[in-house]
């Protein structure tokens, strides 16, 4: 070893390693130092220090021992070349397959970063990146939207080809659904031939199972030359050979090869057999060349999938004809929606008026606090009416019906019935010269518009993609339920009725408008800018799955209930402040929020609204989250958001403001069809690298929400 790697046993440095080469020290010490074990040839470590640097803590024959530096001065060690510049290594691994084939699930089991996954076609639309270590190991993961082909057509299926061909990687692991291995093959092959650094995970086994499908993994790794795995993604079955297969160096494609090869230099002195043999690997890989990719794996699966005969599964046969039947499908279609909005609305009052009455005497607990320790007076209402009040709001407002509706929402996705709407409904999208894909990114923009813009990715055509973008708000987002469930509950407490199951049939209602308003948009864009006929569809009907119930509502509930709330408050608090500073402006004595107000007001009287409302749409640009909040802020002078948790005391708020029926019904329709909000407005600048269509779809649907305001206050 270097002299450079040779130093004083006191200037060894915490973890290194090596040997004694030098045993110099006192006669008195270097006895005590032999009775320990120590002599020229032994390994030591060193461990740690003491706070003070010495004495220094080593390990020497396996017993830990601090010795100080001035007695082992002389002692000489040579270094042992640190192991984990040796043994660490990182892997960067692509996750590939079909769309729906439990990609992201396995993702997730792999990196924890739980990423949120549903039972239908085309929901991963970006790649995602994750990591996980194991003992040297890094490993780096990325989930790539699925694909059927290497010869894309989407958005999604062109991401996922374009990180195949260009990305850095030493592994991909193809996902496969055992219960469909035949078509799952095509994509595999057509990878092998960009690389053969490929590992089939065959997945989802359970599931085949019970279709009485058995899959030859043994065999299937033969055929195919590459590291096949079986796992069950969902329950970490088989994840630990999947890693392994990851690490190891790929023989399984040679082997075939080598022993023909020993087999030529066996019978060198035969040449008869030697032709033979030769003659075998010319075929074997004529083979390969002249076989389409079809009907490789066709021959393929014929070898290795054993299905027992008459197992048939007839409970999901039956599902599928009563979801798809004319007579049933759209009455259960109704139903199910219909019964989510009714759960949602029946129990989110009460909880809401539980939060808002314990902020309300957090509140004042807060307030009392600041008075007493002599905060001045403006800095107080900064933080109580600028930032808590609002904030408050938020939360108490928001969070009991995404509790309730997120679960509910995420159960109907697991269990894979989102993609039986699409089935339904594309008939009408045809009619409308549009692709029933859309009824999945409308799905998704009930959970935020901005996600539904993303996700018509997963539409074919650029045109019918377009369109899908441009009409993705006229159904409402996670951010206006709450204040449409608030209004619906104040127009009913207004009529004497307080009822969770006729209010549940009028937010069915306007869902469907805004559906129906979906289709009509879509028709009149298809014959005006975006002319065209519907281009061909084609969409995957996933196996019925039975969800797990605990991981839908931990994940439902972090992943969709607290961003969304969170998101919602980060945008609450500096509108908050923003409003408390605008009332402080005034202009002859009126606050600045209140003169924008007035000139709003003769707009507003013509919408059945009023200055306060337009103004508070106009502030809650950011997120549609906080105009029910502004709104209250600008009615109450004051700014104090405190004591209306209840329905019944904010109708008195609002009828003191000179609310009617026709007003709400007109707030309920303008939340409905208003401008999307910044985050949705980004989100479609990006998708369509156009502002000329950010535009349009900016100005649809306020046009809409604009023009059926004016007919019901023209009809009231």
């Amino acid at each position: 070893m270097d002299e450079q790697r040779r130093v004083k046993m006191s200037e060894m440095k915490e973890g290194e390693r090596g040997k004694v080469v030098l045993f110099q020290a006192e006669p008195s010490m270097k006895e005590r130092f032999q009775a320990l074990g120590m002599e020229e040839g032994v390994s030591i470590q060193c461990l740690f220090f003491s706070f003070a640097k010495d004495p220094i803590v080593f390990e020497i024959c396996d017993c830990v021992i601090a010795i100080r530096k001035k007695d082992i001065e002389e002692i000489l060690i040579e270094l042992e070349e640190e192991k984990s510049s040796v043994t660490e290594q990182n892997y960067t691994i692509l996750l590939a397959g079909n769309p729906n084939v439990g990609k992201s699930t396995l993702f997730n089991y792999l990196t924890g970063l739980h990423q949120h996954t549903g039972n239908w076609t085309g929901k991963t639309v970006e790649s995602a990146k994750g990591v996980r270590k194991e003992g040297e190991i890094l490993y780096q993961f990325y989930d790539l939207p699925g694909t059927y082909s290497l010869h894309s057509r989407s958005e999604e299926e062109r991401e996922a080809e374009n990180c195949l061909r260009n990305m850095q990687y030493d592994k991909v692991i193809v996902v496969c659904d055992a219960s469909c291995l035949k078509r799952n093959l095509l994509l595999v092959l057509e990878i092998m031939e960009l690389t053969k650094e490929v590992v089939v995970c065959v997945n989802l086994l359970d599931e085949a199972k019970k279709k009485g499908i058995e899959i030859d993994l043994e065999k299937l790794e033969n055929l195919l030359q590459v590291p096949v795995v079986g796992c069950v993604a969902r329950t970490g079955e088989g994840i630990e050979q999947l890693l392994k297969a990851c690490t190891k160096s790929d023989k399984i494609g040679k082997e075939r090869k080598e022993e023909l090869k020993e087999k030529v230099e066996m019978y060198a002195n035969d040449s008869d057999e030697k032709d033979v043999l030769v003659s075998a690997m010319s075929q074997e890989k004529n083979l390969e060349i002249e076989q389409t990719t079809i009907q490789r794996a066709e021959s393929i699966a014929c070898q290795v999938i054993h299905k027992k005969q008459d197992t048939k599964w007839k409970k999901e046969e039956t599902i599928d004809r009563l979801l798809t039947r004319k007579s049933t499908g759209i009455p259960i279609m109704l139903l199910l929606l219909f019964g989510v909005f009714w759960i949602t609305m029946k129990g989110a009052n009460t909880p809401s008026g539980l939060l808002a009455r314990g902020f309300e005497h957090l509140g004042v607990f807060l307030n009392e606090w600041l008075v007493k320790i002599h905060m001045p007076e403006f800095l107080i209402g900064f933080f109580m009416k600028g930032i808590y009040q609002v904030t408050s709001f938020v939360i108490s407002v928001m969070l009991p019906p995404m509790m309730i509706f997120f679960p509910l929402f995420t159960l109907l996705e697991d269990y894979g019935f989102l993609p039986r709407i699409a089935l339904n409904l594309d008939h009408v999208f045809q009619k409308c010269h549009a692709c029933g894909k859309q009824a999945l990114t409308m799905c998704m923009g009930f959970g935020c518009s901005a996600v539904g813009v993303t996700g018509c990715r997963i539409i074919d055509s650029k045109r019918e993609r377009l369109i899908a973008m441009l009409t993705n708000c006229l159904v409402p987002c996670n951010g206006k339920f709450p204040t449409l469930v608030a209004m619906i509950g104040v127009g009913m407490v207004m009529l004497g009725k307080e009822n969770s199951f006729l209010g549940a049939l009028i937010l069915t209602g306007l869902i469907l408008l805004g559906v129906a308003m979906t289709f009509f948009i879509s028709y009149l864009l298809s014959i005006t800018l975006l002319k065209g006929v519907p281009s061909a569809f084609t969409l995957e009907l996933p196996p019925y799955r039975r969800p797990q119930f605990g991981k839908v509502l931990i994940r439902s509930f972090l992943d969709r209930t607290l961003f969304v709330l969170r998101r919602a408050v980060v945008v609450a608090m500096p509108a908050g402040i923003l409003l408390f500073l605008a009332g402080q402006i005034q202009i002859q004595g009126i606050p600045l929020t209140m003169q924008i107000a007035h000139v709003l007001d003769p707009i507003g009287r013509q919408l059945g609204l009023d200055g306060i409302i337009l103004t508070a749409f106009f502030f809650g640009f950011p997120a549609n989250e906080i105009i029910v909040p502004i709104m209250m802020m600008l009615y109450l002078s004051t700014g104090d958001l405190v004591g209306f948790g209840q329905v019944g005391e904010l109708k008195v708020i609002l009828q003191a403001a000179g609310w009617t029926l026709e007003t709400v019904i007109c707030v309920c329709i303008f939340m409905l069809f208003h401008y999307p909000c910044s985050t949705t407005v980004l989100t479609m600048k990006k998708e369509t690298n156009s502002w000329f269509w950010t535009f349009i779809g900016f100005l649809l649907p306020t046009l809409v929400g604009v023009t059926l305001c004016m007919l019901i206050h023209l009809l009231w």
